[in-house]
């Protein structure tokens, strides 16, 4: 059974998926802005954020909340120490090319960390919820992350943010390096279902990028419950995920193959590029 919270977070959610889902219909009718160079937002991003917000208000006004769209807005008493952290529509660029392959991410953070976690793709009508010490779950069975014990054989997910393009050539040696092992690399454009994927051992391992707080704060939780390990391309524990720190770099996998592909990333230099 659900705790109160994710009742009302798997509410907003669905509420927000709703408008996504009405709006696929008129998709080249929809504004479309540029936010920074090939990153994209678009009306309907802010008319779902407006819902969730709305429907997470309705249940606990005075919580603060962070939203890709709106940014950070107190609660009504000011600073809170929960915060709703949320991005509408993770996957946008798919959305906007009909590429079925978006979703809702919804994380309460409890200070810095997250507490509970829903993502939610509408088109598949799959609901990933997690709560701390509470496991994770896809429909409401529980699931844990991959059993694979090396590189050898994994199945890994990246992304290639537009922030980042000037590190593509160490990222590239990276994944060269990585390849010699891995059976493949998948790019499928939305961190919240990779990280969601880790959760459930579809993937066995992500790392990515010049990724938000709210790209990543509700995935993050569900990988931790489902017995996996996270950490930036350093190994060191992720900033806080209830405040926008700017791009920040995530490594999500079991706890047998996070230490290879975080080394890996040192060796090759990726995360050198960044220092």
């Amino acid at each position: 059974m659900h705790q109160p919270a994710v009742n009302v977070m798997v509410k907003a959610a669905r509420a927000g998926g709703n408008i996504l889902l009405r709006h696929m219909a008129r998709l080249d009718a929809i504004e479309v802005t540029e936010k920074d160079r090939m990153d994209y937002a678009s009306e309907i991003d802010g008319l779902a954020e407006a819902e969730i917000i709305k429907e997470l208000r309705r249940a606990q006004p005075d919580y603060a909340v962070l939203g890709e769209e709106g940014g950070h807005l107190k609660g009504n008493r000011g600073p809170s120490r929960y915060t709703w952290v949320i991005d509408p529509l993770d996957g946008t660029s798919n959305y906007l090319r009909g590429i079925p392959h978006w979703c809702v991410s919804i994380a309460l953070c409890e200070g810095a960390e997250p507490l509970h976690a829903v993502i939610f793709d509408p088109l598949r009508n799959e609901l990933f919820t997690a709560s701390r010490g509470g496991g994770a779950q896809v429909n409401g069975k529980r699931v844990r992350v991959s059993e694979r014990r090396e590189l050898q054989g994994a199945l890994l997910a990246t992304g290639f943010p537009p922030r980042e393009r000037k590190r593509t050539d160490a990222q590239l040696d990276c994944i060269k390096s990585l390849l010699v092992h891995a059976e493949d690399i998948r790019r499928a454009g939305s961190a919240a279902l990779d990280l969601a994927y880790v959760a459930a051992g579809r993937l066995d391992g992500y790392f990515e990028a010049g990724i938000m707080a709210w790209d990543i704060a509700a995935g993050v939780l569900m990988v931790r419950e489902a017995g996996g390990r996270v950490c930036d391309f350093r190994g060191a524990a992720l900033s806080p995920m209830h405040i926008d720190t700017g791009p920040r770099q995530i490594v999500a996998a079991n706890v047998r193959i996070i230490e290879p592909l975080q080394k890996t990333i040192v060796n090759t230099g990726y995360a050198k590029a960044f220092d």
